[in-house]
């Protein structure tokens, strides 16, 4: 009943439970692991629009899907609709569908006044849903919070301004940017968004396991879902929602020998798509997988010294057979 192809736009979903982008997160070797387990849609990090105007090396890496199955995902961020307008006839030569990020919380994006703080101008917003629309080739889609703070909730209105501009569906976060991530996420603004507005909505925040997802579907009729934290060191948590969701019934936790090997697919992954460099990124990683489990945290402190995939490896393999 929950569970079921979503279409945005012209693009349709194999299913509705989506990986959201997280910078530093959903690189390419996080997101080969989510669709392995079931991801219906993965995203890409968020890209600076004005870094893709100005053809910057790291950005295009961010870019990188060659290899991967569709439909995939790709969001960019900024103010500036000039940029944005050039972002988007970008990425949607290689993108199957551009997000437009006005969720992200950081300082150092909402300085610029990008990310959540287009959320206290609604009137740029607006020019900047309608740029992204008008220069994209693919479905254009927009996630965002409920507002900047308690004062500013501005979900429903920017939901409306969104589905005016043509967007094919929006997310939204049920959360403002001045709580960051405390507290929790506010499903009753959910419903009203879901509510006002005929295009799709996925719901996000605070979907960690099975119950937090059927909550989700159950108390605020959004179309699909988004999980974001609760994929830390947990790629097959697809997998278990949408067993779930189907079936009633729940799919155990990989066991610690598979656990081992997911990781180690990981590094592979890793290493394969950056060198020897992404062992240093993969430490948060490896401490999100190992967390909760017997002696994790001299285990974190071990790794954090390690260079090489050879030791990586021999060190996991002798933790592992201390469980």
């Amino acid at each position: 009943m929950y569970i079921h192809k979503l279409k945005i736009g012209n693009v349709t979903l194999e299913n509705n439970v989506i990986l959201a982008p997280m910078a530093g997160v959903t690189n390419q070797p996080f997101r080969l692991l989510c669709k392995q387990y079931g991801a219906g849609m993965v995203c890409t990090e968020m890209a600076s629009s004005r870094a893709i105007f100005h053809d910057d090396t790291k950005t295009n890496r961010l870019l990188n899907t060659e290899g991967e199955k569709r439909p995939i995902s790709m969001q960019i961020f900024g103010s500036d609709v000039e940029t944005m307008g050039y972002a988007a006839k970008y990425v949607s030569k290689i993108a199957d569908i551009v997000d437009i990020n006005m969720g992200c919380p950081a300082p150092k994006v909402v300085k610029n006044g990008d990310g959540s703080k287009l959320l206290l101008d609604l009137e740029q917003a607006e020019k900047i849903m309608q740029t992204v629309v008008e220069n994209s080739k693919v479905p254009v889609t927009l996630k965002y919070r409920k507002g900047w703070d308690k004062e500013n909730i501005v979900a429903v209105e920017i939901a409306k301004i969104a589905e005016k501009a043509g967007i094919s569906a929006i997310t939204i976060h049920g959360r403002t940017r001045s709580e960051f991530y405390s507290g929790t996420t506010d499903l009753e603004i959910i419903k009203q968004v879901k509510q006002a507005i005929t295009i799709p909505v996925i719901g996000n925040g605070d979907i960690i396991d099975e119950e937090s997802a059927l909550k989700m579907f159950q108390e605020t009729g959004v179309d699909g879902i988004m999980i974001g934290r609760g994929s830390f060191g947990n790629p097959w948590i697809f997998k278990k929602i949408i067993h779930f969701l189907e079936t009633g019934e729940k799919l155990p936790d990989p066991s610690n020998q598979e656990k081992l090997e997911i990781i180690k697919k990981h590094i592979d992954l890793a290493v394969k798509e950056k060198g020897e460099i992404a062992i240093k990124e993969l430490r948060k990683h490896i401490a999100w997988y190992t967390k909760n489990l017997k002696n994790s945290s001299e285990f974190r402190n071990t790794i954090n010294k390690i260079e090489t995939q050879e030791e990586l490896v021999n060190s996991l393999n002798a933790y592992f057979k201390t469980l």
